[in-house]
């Protein structure tokens, strides 16, 4: 196996870190930390556990993810965020590959937990992703929300990264709160324009996509609150791109 770097983004996240370097370090020569300025002890944290931290205001997720590439010692890269532990057949499948090939990335399956409660329903698994790619051919897209990685040729392991999403119902919702607003900054950055419309006809499609189409709907309470979450989620992104413009309009007014 050739040497791998890996890189995990961080905005506070103290009680996480440090699990997380153990779990990149089972398999990866260095990790890079690129934190978005933690109010918190995450950097010292992460300095202990022997990974080098680079300091980065926040610049959306594909960006931020991509800015630590540069400063790898290693062309193969593997990314977590700090909530995903690597699995036990992860780590095997990534210590068996040989990485001869750099225009083949390696894709997971995310376990998605809320608390100790794994939620398989309405498409919450097995929630692929792409984490391990060599920097030569491959990265992260420059999207600023739910970045993903473009690669010539992607492999599925089969195998899973553990992601301990929610702490609990309650955290959903704080996590709803937090993302949407990201994605609505994200998409008035890209130029999205406001509409009065858009909230309720994208919580519409969300609905319908996760109860009918993912299966929401014969998958019990957790179908239900997938379905639900998702479609709030939706409807408040666009409903805070719409507040952007509204405040911006105010000020201007002013």
């Amino acid at each position: 196996m050739k040497p791998i770097t890996g890189i995990v983004i961080t905005l506070n996240e103290q009680q996480r870190i440090a699990a997380c370097i153990d779990s990149l370090q089972r398999v990866c020569s260095e990790v890079i930390v690129v934190d978005s300025l933690s109010q918190d002890d995450t950097v010292r944290i992460a300095e202990d556990k022997g990974a080098r931290v680079l300091l980065q205001e926040y610049l959306g997720d594909g960006p931020q993810k991509a800015h630590g590439v540069p400063h790898a010692t290693n062309d193969w890269i593997l990314t977590l965020d700090a909530d995903e532990r690597l699995e036990e057949d992860a780590v095997a499948a990534i210590q068996a590959l040989t990485l001869d090939d750099p225009t083949r990335a390696y894709r997971f399956k995310r376990r998605n937990f809320c608390a100790n409660h794994w939620i398989k329903a309405a498409g919450f698994y097995p929630d692929e992703v792409v984490r391990l790619y060599n920097r030569t051919t491959s990265g992260y897209l420059p999207k600023k929300g739910h970045a993903s990685v473009r690669a010539p040729k992607v492999l599925d392991t089969g195998t899973h990264i553990r992601h301990f999403t929610y702490d609990g119902l309650s955290h959903w919702i704080q996590r709803i709160d937090q993302l949407s607003t990201r994605d609505a900054w994200a998409m008035k950055e890209r130029g999205v324009a406001p509409s009065a419309w858009r909230p309720a006809l994208h919580a519409a499609s969300a609905t319908l996509r996760k109860l009918i189409l993912k299966g929401g709907i014969l998958q019990g309470a957790d179908g239900l609150t997938v379905t639900i979450t998702t479609a709030f989620h939706a409807y408040m992104k666009y409903a805070k791109l719409n507040e952007l413009y509204e405040n911006e309009n105010h000020r201007n007014d002013r």
